[in-house]
């Protein structure tokens, strides 16, 4: 069962085949950060299925699109059924008794999306903005709002009626809300500026203490009620939040707007795997949370060696409780 309407296979989105060659200097280990990633056939190529267009791997792992099939120049409402069209293909998937973590990162994501769809039913788009860093967590975020986006139609109504209905509630952008650490990985910035364009995000960078950023933010769109956090029960202070929490009396007011509370690490990155999702860099180095230069390392539970100089990428970690290892705080 799933809580998104059914698309018709002649909405765009096709999948492609295809393949990328490697030079003698390319490290095999960040051709992409794709699930479906696997070399076979060749030695020297790795081959991708996935719904995307063909694109290209630089090697610290994110990705490039040719410029005529580039994701940026897609309007929002097709990124959207795109999306849409992955998240219910992820949520029809049937699972073995044994696949626990399918299991249970389908359920999440069915309770997430019936919150998302509440929010933007309380709010309208010029309500709602995404608290938005480029980490796992809010990607995931991103990805169940941009997917819940088209109207949900009435089941009288033809598809192509209903298609064009929903290409019309979609906004062009979506707004969201960066507020940066004071040292940011360059990984972090360019997976940031990246992923604002594929997903047509109106997004407004801070440098700022959250409090500051969030009055300013206030003042420059005083239309925004509520806004959307990748926030969890596993991060420090969290774990009595509610779905939908206002901010502190003595704060900016704010709705927060909570879909993913009660994910654990490893539904996020079988969300994210499973969906094929481009990400971060640097959770291919083994970092599992990220923070600033300064307060981030790799997480020593992924290290290979001793000395701690190579390790495991972050989705190969389990424990929630140790995520933030890393982390100084």
């Amino acid at each position: 069962m799933t809580f998104l309407p059914a698309l018709h296979h002649d909405d765009p989105g096709a999948s492609f085949l295809f393949q990328i060659q490697f030079t003698p200097t390319t490290p095999r280990q960040h051709c992409c950060n794709r699930a479906s990633c696997t070399y076979r056939h060749s030695p020297d190529a790795c081959f991708l299925q996935t719904s995307e267009a063909p694109h290209l791997m630089t090697q610290n792992g994110h990705v490039i699109a040719p410029a005529a099939t580039s994701a940026a120049a897609r309007p929002l409402p097709d990124i959207c059924f795109a999306l849409r069209r992955k998240v219910i293909a992820f949520l029809d998937q049937q699972p073995s008794d044994d696949d626990r973590a399918l299991i249970s990162a389908q359920a999440q994501a069915r309770a997430s999306i019936e919150l998302v769809q509440e929010a933007l039913r309380r709010y309208g788009p010029t309500e709602l903005s995404l608290s938005y860093n480029g980490g796992k967590d809010c990607l995931v975020l991103l990805v169940l709002i941009l997917a819940s986006l088209p109207a949900i139609h009435d089941p009288s109504t033809t598809a192509s009626r209903a298609d064009v209905r929903a290409l019309k509630n979609v906004p062009p952008t979506l707004r969201a809300i960066y507020i940066a650490p004071p040292d940011p990985f360059p990984e972090v910035e360019e997976f940031v500026t990246s992923t604002t364009k594929e997903y047509h995000l109106d997004l407004t960078r801070y440098a700022l203490p959250m409090r500051r950023a969030l009055e300013a933010y206030q003042a420059e769109q005083p239309s925004v009620k509520a806004i959307f956090m990748g926030t969890r029960r596993t991060d420090p202070h969290c774990e009595f939040l509610a779905a939908f929490a206002p901010t502190d009396k003595d704060w900016p007011q704010f709705m927060r707007v909570n879909p993913i509370l009660d994910w654990h690490y490893a539904d996020i990155w079988t969300f994210i795997l499973r969906l094929n999702l481009s990400f971060c860099s640097l959770y291919q180095q083994g970092y599992s949370s990220l923070g600033g230069v300064k307060n981030t390392r790799p997480n020593p539970a992924l290290a290979i060696d001793a000395k701690g100089t190579q390790f495991r990428p972050a989705y190969e970690l389990v424990r929630d409780d140790e995520e933030r290892l890393g982390r100084d705080k």
